[in-house]
């Protein structure tokens, strides 16, 4: 089934279809629980996301950024684990895939695993304010 948003649908939004696709994105990455995460705010506007990732090794770890969407994956090796008897088995041993919309001009600056949570640094550089005039032309 396919839900669209009216609200870009009228005439005087030209172009916007990039908007309403990254908003789709965004609802469909929301649905996702595992693993958890933490989005903090940081001095300069920056922000840090932080995800729960006990268990992975750094090579089992892949963050991405492509068309404004951060992907953070995790992929464990098929078997990993299955050669143990468990009494109880409370902590998940499967991969995940996260995404994130990333505004415009937000790019990772790193990503850091420590103790078990890996932290994605996004930075937000100023851009200069800039005033453009436009010539007007006559017809004909």
């Amino acid at each position: 089934m396919t839900t669209r948003t009216l609200l870009f649908d009228s005439p005087f939004l030209l172009g916007f279809d990039h908007t309403r696709n990254l908003i789709e994105r965004a609802a469909k990455a929301a649905g996702e629980g595992y693993p958890p995460y933490n989005v903090e705010a940081r001095e300069g506007g920056g922000v840090r996301i932080t995800l729960a990732v006990a268990g992975f090794s750094p090579e089992q770890l892949f963050v991405q950024v492509e068309d404004r969407q951060l992907t953070i994956a995790g992929r464990r090796g098929e078997g990993e684990g299955q050669d143990k008897a468990y009494l109880h088995r409370g902590i998940a041993a499967r991969g995940f895939v996260r995404a994130f919309v990333l505004a415009d001009g937000m790019e990772v600056e790193a990503a850091i695993l420590e103790h078990g949570l890996l932290h994605v640094d996004l930075a937000r550089p100023q851009p200069e304010r800039q005033v453009r005039t436009i010539p007007i032309r006559t017809a004909g």
